[in-house]
């Protein structure tokens, strides 16, 4: 097959989940046993890369459209990159997109080239009214996107079982165009990997348990609940904070002030780390960790999870989305209620009593080395039985060969 890949990820212009989902799925769909397929790659950048089958095109279009308010400029910016993905795109059989910015290229693609339209769930733009502050208006024509793009897909790829009711519930897309593959890891890349250098490196303590956060600063992540829940930490911990990339202005000034509270009142020592740092970076810390810490309040599935769980790290997370399909409570972590309104999208209707709770779990593993040792070794397996990119391509190429042929079932 030539399979076309759509996404405003890919490396080295990587945030978040997609970019990671189609960076590893990419390179495992054009080296799959099943065939020699084609696989080109378009994504936001200047990217341009050959490797056997897998082509990357990077789409930077010197077009600039005037916006009426500056928060529109990101969907704009998008869509005349769709535009030319739409102008590239040589003949596929497959256009697979990868969240709303590349949607409205996979809606044009699809009679322009008589292409099948696959579309993979990474989120869902109505479970994520806080993108609001950062797109303004721009937020409902994002909605428009997405839902348009549901309505008119061949195929849909939900990350997680949660993931798959909430697209028949958002989008009333019928249950046999949909099929649920989790997310992968590679775990030859992501294993433990210590290095107590690149710790001093970055200013953390080798001696001094860690308790880890890694992802970007958005309300989506909840890392502001962790920093509020630091100070119910028992001491003798060090918290290492790597988060970047913050949404807006406003919430970048919300974490500052959180995390300077933070280390006036608690008794763990916190450290931040406020830019994105590189994977080898990322994979030490997860290495050294002794707990992980998923705080978020809307998680599709929750790719983070497994690269701390395939450095044999225990991980304590909210209970909401694909997480539960990952983390088993008990054998590799601890899930805490989120207890919202209006289900997994929702801020927790006791944001302190889940912060609470956040640092009640940390602290129970944190007494017991043994368990959390225990739980280390438990995760690792489970990502190497369930989660491996190659398997999770062969069934992705599974469900394209059935679209294709007409016969895609749940």
């Amino acid at each position: 097959m030539r399979i076309a890949l759509f996404s405003n990820e890919y490396p080295p212009n990587v945030y978040g989940g997609a970019g990671v989902h189609v960076e590893y799925l990419s390179r495992e769909l054009a080296r799959a046993e099943s065939g020699a397929h084609q696989v080109d790659v378009f994504c936001f950048g200047h990217q341009r890369e050959k490797h056997g089958n897998l082509r990357v095109h990077g789409v930077a279009p010197e077009v600039k459209l005037p916006a009426q308010d500056p928060r529109h400029e990101r969907l704009l910016d998008a869509l005349v990159r769709d535009l030319a993905m739409v102008g590239a795109v040589e003949a596929p059989d497959i256009v697979h997109c990868h969240t709303w910015y590349t949607h409205l290229a996979g809606c044009l693609a699809r009679p322009l080239t008589g292409a099948r339209l696959v579309l993979t769930t990474h989120s869902l733009e109505p479970h994520r009214p806080w993108k609001a502050e950062q797109l303004g208006t721009a937020y409902e024509s994002t909605v428009w996107i997405e839902r348009t793009a549901y309505r008119n897909a061949d195929g849909v790829v939900a990350v997680s079982a949660a993931m798959k009711e909430d697209v028949q519930t958002l989008y009333g897309v019928r249950p046999e165009r949909v099929r649920v593959i989790h997310n992968g890891i590679d775990p030859d890349e992501y294993r433990p990997r210590p290095d107590p250098e690149t710790l001093r490196r970055l200013g953390v303590d080798p001696e001094i348990p860690i308790v880890l956060f890694v992802g970007r600063i958005t309300r989506q992540k909840g890392i502001l609940h962790l920093v509020r829940a630091i100070r119910h930490l028992e001491a003798g911990v060090q918290v290492v904070l790597c988060a970047g990339a913050p949404d807006t202005a406003e919430i970048a000034a919300e974490m500052r002030a959180l995390v300077e509270e933070a280390r006036r009142e608690a008794g763990a020592k916190v450290l931040w780390i406020p830019e994105m740092l590189p994977k080898e970076d990322v994979i030490v810390l997860y290495s050294h960790a002794a707990v992980f810490v998923c705080p978020s309040v809307y998680e599709p599935f929750g790719i983070i999870n497994l690269e701390a769980m395939a450095c044999e790290t225990p991980v304590v997370a909210s209970a909401v989305g694909g997480i539960p399909e990952i983390v088993v409570p008990g054998e590799t972590g601890i899930l805490v209620p989120l207890e919202a309104e209006g289900g997994s999208s929702a801020e927790p209707r006791d944001p302190e009593g889940f912060s609470r709770a956040l640092a009640a779990a940390v602290n129970d593993l944190m007494r017991e080395p043994e368990r959390r040792a225990a739980m280390g070794e438990a995760a690792r397996a489970r990502v190497l039985a369930q989660f491996s990119w190659r398997r999770i391509a062969e069934l992705t190429l599974d469900f394209y060969r059935d679209i294709a042929e007409g016969t895609a079932s749940v």
